[in-house]
């Protein structure tokens, strides 16, 4: 009675004290901005299930099958320790009072062998964090050896030996009728023998409250460290973005507004509730480019940075005063550093790596609004970059005639509503850029061959205004953004070809925002489509670009699901399917001018371009393919700094264009 009288105790003071500390900062999820993420519940239910429950993204890499046994065990002995937590106050009690024998039995085996896979899964982690402790564990702020870890590690241990040693103990002091269907317990029974029934009782006994107190301490320490992710990453999961995070919202200029996020609480309660189910495992930071390549940037940093902000300044945000701990500044634990804010390119590897479905890009796009819109506060050589958007509507500044100039040797199809099907939309790059005019011209040539109904805006046509939105500079893009989704509207546009994935993804998924729904198409999904239906046929086989490797488009990619129609292309032009890089598909490595870093230097580490390309000749090509205009320049540019003249980049439809008769490779 004094045992029973002592846990319940024990108990109702532990589930107070967890209650309080997850009630502390589940009210500081609260203070985050309105956002509606609970649309489509059942879609959503769904996607948690996969992700969460079923650890479809956590199953992605090798080691995630260990976290998959510890969370799988876990959900299995849940029940076993509400039994053993309602025995602590009615002794009596067992699950054979509620369910017949044959199914009790089943569950005594599941929780048996759960036990001892849970056991052999924490040994694992912890030996992979001493003696192998991949980088990925290693953060600026967290240590992959921290004391944290290895106390949850040693509480899940201790919990797994208590439970088959109490079980062991019962079996061998006859208490358990189902012993046979316990089959690890009863080898620890064995290891028993010889004791006498006194000793065993005293060591069931201690057993029985090593399983309580651990279990008690773990609950009251859950909400209070990083591992409260435990009880947010689920919702986190069913609270995802059930569209890729591709895009930003759009923002109201009104008087009396700030813009962007320049404190924690300007974020959404769906960041906070992010940064409170990071679980640290590092998988953004190991995906990042500009972690990868030296720069301050960690997106794991920056979760964690925002958890850490939060905290500092709970009361201030309570309160509703000026927090004491700036979220913008030096490189801090609680703070996130200028130079790592404008070293994101956006690629969205973060967001593919994380198994809990955090979205951290647009975090960081939401800093660089407040610095540009709020401070005037940016890189200086974006200040030509948005003074050229503002007057000319191009990242150059080039005068507006200019746009048709590839055309020069083309007759000039302005596009006519109810005549033209499609709107070549060929961007800024495709219009200026001299190595780029050349892939406009290929697929030119190409659409006319396929007999494509086609247009252009001409010197109407003005930039996307991906980079402006990308770079934070919101009031800019909703400008630019208005101006063409009129004209577009005007003109009658529904059908738009892209050569350019930033125009694509631009056109296809910002511009909804704007009530504007277009059918968009990149250039190597109708190229495909025109070969797949015979309207394109080549006149040869395009076999003279030696070995061939494809590089992803991060915007294609990543952002749009769009990864086999470029290489069903190319295999079908040259007759071979491209070789594959070591980082390829959803785990393709960005080639660093995304986010607006097309237009920025790079002051600090090595040149990611330059990381990209180096992986792309260890595969020896002839020839490096693509399907961006950025990934082109920057593939160009980078084969110049290692020196190499013997490798060609190539656009694909340069390589479908070199098929047609009169056309070179």
């Amino acid at each position: 009675m004094i045992e029973q009288t002592v846990f319940s105790i024990l108990l109702a003071a532990s589930l107070g004290l967890f209650f309080w500390l997850a009630w502390r900062r589940i009210v500081l999820i609260g203070a985050g901005r309105p956002e509606n993420r609970f649309d489509r519940p059942l879609t959503r239910l769904r996607a948690m299930l996969g992700d969460a429950i079923c650890q479809q993204r956590v199953a992605q890499r090798p080691f995630g099958i260990n976290h998959m046994v510890i969370f799988w065990s876990f959900l299995v002995l849940a029940l076993a320790n509400g039994e053993f937590i309602i025995q602590g106050i009615s002794p009596g009690f067992n699950l054979g009072l509620l369910l017949p024998p044959p199914l009790r039995n089943v569950l005594l085996l599941a929780f048996d062998t759960a036990s001892l896979l849970c056991l052999g899964a924490v040994i694992v982690a912890a030996g992979r964090r001493l003696l192998v402790r991949p980088a990925a564990l290693d953060s600026d702020y967290v240590s992959g050896r921290s004391m944290e870890a290895f106390v949850i590690l040693g509480a899940i241990g201790l919990l797994m030996l208590a439970s088959l040693g109490l079980h062991g103990c019962e079996i061998a002091l006859g208490r358990e009728s189902a012993a046979t269907w316990m089959p690890v317990s009863s080898v620890v029974a064995g290891s028993f023998s010889g004791l006498s029934s006194t000793l065993l009782a005293t060591l069931a006994g201690m057993f029985w409250w090593l399983h309580a107190l651990v279990l008690l301490a773990f609950l009251c320490f859950l909400p209070a460290s990083k591992h409260m992710h435990v009880l947010t990453a689920i919702p986190n999961c069913f609270f995802r973005s059930l569209e890729k995070p591709n895009t930003q919202p759009r923002e109201e200029f009104t008087p009396d507004r700030s813009f962007g996020v320049a404190q924690v609480g300007d974020f959404s309660w769906k960041d906070i509730l992010d940064s409170f189910s990071c679980t640290e495992c590092g998988r953004c930071q190991d995906a990042c480019p500009a972690r990868a390549t030296g720069k301050p940037l960690n997106p794991r940093q920056v979760i964690h940075a925002i958890k850490t902000n939060l905290l500092a300044n709970g009361d201030s945000l309570k309160y509703g005063v000026k927090p004491t701990v700036p979220l913008i500044g030096d490189d801090s634990e609680a703070t996130i550093g200028e130079e790592a804010i404008w070293s994101c390119t956006t690629c969205g590897a973060c967001l593919s790596a994380c198994p809990v479905c955090i979205e951290q890009m647009p975090k960081i796009v939401a800093l660089r609004r407040s610095l540009v819109q709020m401070k005037s506060c940016f890189p200086e050589e974006l200040l030509g970059f948005f003074e050229n958007m503002e007057s000319r509507a191009n990242p150059w500044g080039i005068a507006p005639s200019e746009r048709t100039k590839w055309c020069s040797s083309l007759e000039a199809r302005p596009f006519v509503a109810g005549e033209t099907e499609y709107l070549l939309f060929v961007g800024c790059a495709g219009s200026f850029d001299s190595r780029s005019k050349q892939v406009t011209l290929a697929l030119a040539r190409i659409l006319d061959r396929a007999g494509v109904s086609w247009g252009i805006l001409g010197r109407d046509e003005k930039c996307c205004g991906d980079s402006l939105r990308r770079l934070g500079n919101e009031f800019v893009f909703d400008r630019l953004a208005t101006e063409n989704t009129a004209l577009l509207r005007e003109r009658g546009v529904t059908k738009v070809i892209t050569q350019c994935p930033h125009c694509f993804t631009v056109l296809k998924n910002d511009y909804r925002h704007y009530g504007l729904e277009l059918e968009v198409v990149h250039h190597s999904e109708l190229i495909r489509d025109l070969i797949a239906g015979g309207r394109l046929a080549l006149d040869r086989t395009v076999d003279d670009l030696g070995v061939t490797v494809f590089h992803d488009s991060c915007y294609l990619g990543r952002h749009n699901d769009v990864y086999d129609a470029p290489r069903q292309v190319l295999a079908g032009a040259t007759g071979t399917e491209p070789k594959e890089l070591a980082r390829n598909r959803q785990n393709g490595f960005c080639c660093g001018a995304g986010g607006g870093r097309m237009w920025m230097e790079e002051q600090s580490g090595t040149r990611i371009n330059l990381e990209r390309v180096n992986e792309a000749l260890a595969a020896a090509p002839d020839t490096i393919c693509v399907s961006c205009p950025y990934c082109l320049t920057m593939f160009e540019d980078g084969l110049k700094d290692t020196g190499t003249s013997r490798v060609r980049v190539k656009d694909l439809a340069e390589v479908v264009a070199a098929g047609l008769s009169g056309g070179a490779a």
